[in-house]
């Protein structure tokens, strides 16, 4: 069901050769200099937003699509910028889920919007893996889109069961090593940033791990909880309770910092040099979006992602805000199709 913000809703296999090293450290080098420039542009930009801001097409109401289902993360973030948008631009805005295919159902639609600024998307990692993962869409994920802003990244970490005898990165990798095909990775959604986080680190390692699949994240870790598969890459809001009960253990996040959430548990990336693998979240609209449409979407954004309570309440959830400018953006999605090309080919991944 659609919900509604107005301006007066309250805040709520195989080892890489020699020969593929200098192209892999070139790859994690641009991945990097993208990564810096979303980052500087998010900490560094001096906002001059407007005390009240343009209307967008004569204060018509805006509509955010989401490819998801309500109740994710990407519905979650997306019902927060729509509050924040709302109050900023004095107009109305709608969150509608359209999940199916990936994110694609929703895209699609935007695609083939008017570039008014009053159909937008908000999407996730799959926008880029779909790329590669997809054969043929009825969309191009770069060419058919205006990027307005990276709203949040969100990491995830690799878990275990208690049992497994490995309690960091480098005793899971001997372990891998010593019976390949033994281990196995239990997987929520074929062709996700979690999935594809296992096949890089199999990739980067050249280890053998077998990949489960599952119908869901939520059957996915009632196995892992009950000892029926061994590992998982999830999203931190779906292990941080299991963690601290104890129910499952922590080998490594995929951020290159450590997480708080997490103490002592270090990065994959300290012991799988240039691994990182975080889901992020953005705002899309249509291809031809009009440099001031653009503009006034951006800042309404990027002002709410400002908003101390609204980054609290992220932070809290596991979510880093951002909020980088469209052209940094845009850097970033460019480079993501390329760096989850490689791992969708080394996967063989096919959409469901």
């Amino acid at each position: 069901m659609p919900v509604h913000f107005t301006a007066r809703s309250p805040l709520p296999r195989r080892r890489p050769s020699a020969r593929s090293a200098p192209a892999a450290r070139a790859a994690r080098l641009s991945r990097r200099r993208a990564l810096a420039a979303l980052l500087g542009a998010a900490a560094g930009l001096a906002l001059a937003v407007p005390a009240q801001a343009a209307q967008i097409a004569g204060g018509k109401p805006i509509r955010i699509l989401v490819g998801a289902p309500a109740g994710g993360t990407t519905d979650t973030l997306a019902r927060t910028i729509a509050q924040e948008m709302a109050r900023e631009l004095d107009q109305g805005v709608v969150v509608e889920n359209r999940p199916g295919a990936g994110g694609n159902i929703a895209a699609d639609l935007v695609a083939k919007s008017a570039p008014d600024g009053t159909t937008l998307l908000m999407s996730f990692t799959s926008h880029t893996i779909n790329a590669t993962l997809y054969k043929k869409l009825p969309f191009d994920p770069i060419e058919d889109f205006t990027p307005i802003t990276l709203v949040a990244s969100v990491p995830s970490v690799l878990v275990a069961t208690p049992g497994l005898p490995a309690s960091n990165i480098p005793e899971l990798i001997r372990l891998a090593r010593s019976q390949p095909g033994k281990l196995n990775f239990a997987i929520g959604s074929v062709g996700s940033s979690v999935h594809l986080a296992g096949d890089m680190f199999k990739m980067m390692t050249g280890t053998y791990i077998v990949n489960i699949p599952y119908k869901g994240t939520a059957p996915a870790m009632t196995d892992l909880l009950a000892g029926q598969v061994d590992l998982m890459f999830a999203s931190t809001l779906n292990v941080l309770p299991h963690v601290r009960s104890g129910k499952l253990k922590v080998l490594g996040v995929t951020s290159p910092a450590p997480l708080p959430q997490f103490p002592g548990v270090a990065p994959i990336g300290n012991t799988v040099k240039g691994f990182e693998s975080s889901a992020w979240f953005g705002l899309f609209g249509p291809a031809g979006l009009p440099p001031d449409v653009l503009q006034a979407l951006y800042q309404a954004a990027r002002k709410g992602l400002d908003t101390p309570a609204v980054r609290k309440r992220m932070e809290m959830d596991g979510a880093q805000p951002v909020g980088s400018t469209p052209q940094a953006f845009a850097a970033f999605v460019r480079e993501d199709v390329r760096r989850w090309a490689k791992v969708v080919k080394y996967s063989g991944a096919t959409p469901e």
